[in-house]
């Protein structure tokens, strides 16, 4: 075993399309050359939530569909990416979902970059619309064409296991036995690798809708 990078223990991840992106903060400051991509796997925010979840693999895939959906011939530009999360941080799971999406598309709150000579700003561009909750929906717009997506991620529509159900609370106490230990996170792995490879067979566990006219709330009205 090599102590020199990270082994997941699910097979699936590297089966997980990356995302790609160009930053141009990035070339500017010489970390790559002009053009190149950013390249985020699934096992990229793996390392950053420190889990593989139903709400990490669903931030992930929501964002994939939203890049897509917002760049379908080119490339996504980290960095002129707007987010409203619509919640406050402390709903559901979008605290974590948040960290996710920031990672990939460079969208920040109040620790954000806040550019060098009036661009490149990050500062302020994820945002929570703590008065309007919906659940689990998250609304990503493009800075330079006003282009607007709301994702909604639903994800009880997958199939609901009742033995999953069962052994969740004996895990976490950690009463398990061994073979509990392992069917419970058999079960648990193979939700995530639905969400991450099999969201067609699933309707309704992404919807996506434009959003005409949409107006990104003021930095400060939120």
């Amino acid at each position: 075993m090599s102590k020199d990078q990270t082994i997941w223990r699910q097979d699936f991840f590297k089966e997980v399309e990356p995302i790609k992106l160009k930053d141009p903060l990035s070339y500017l400051l010489g970390s790559q050359k002009e053009g190149e991509p950013f390249v985020f796997t699934y096992g990229d925010v793996v390392r950053l939530a420190g889990h593989s979840c139903p709400a990490v693999s669903g931030a992930y895939r929501l964002t994939q569909i939203a890049l897509k959906g917002l760049y379908p011939e080119d490339l996504p530009v980290r960095g002129e990416i707007l987010v409203l999360i619509k919640g406050k941080p402390t709903d559901l799971a979008y605290g974590p979902q948040s960290q996710v999406i920031s990672f990939i598309t460079g969208a920040s709150g109040e620790t954000g970059f806040k550019g060098l000579g009036g661009r490149f700003s990050r500062y302020r561009k994820l945002l929570f619309d703590t008065e309007d909750f919906q659940f689990n929906a998250f609304i990503f717009q493009r800075e330079d064409t006003k282009k607007t997506l709301k994702i909604t991620y639903n994800p009880q529509v997958l199939p609901q296991d009742k033995t999953l159900s069962d052994l969740t609370p004996t895990v976490v106490r950690g009463m398990a036995t061994p073979e509990e230990k392992e069917l419970f996170i058999s079960l648990w792995q193979e939700n995530v690798r639905r969400i991450l490879l099999e969201t067609d067979r699933y309707p309704g566990l992404f919807s996506v809708e434009e959003l005409k006219d949409f107006k990104f709330p003021d930095k400060k009205e939120v």
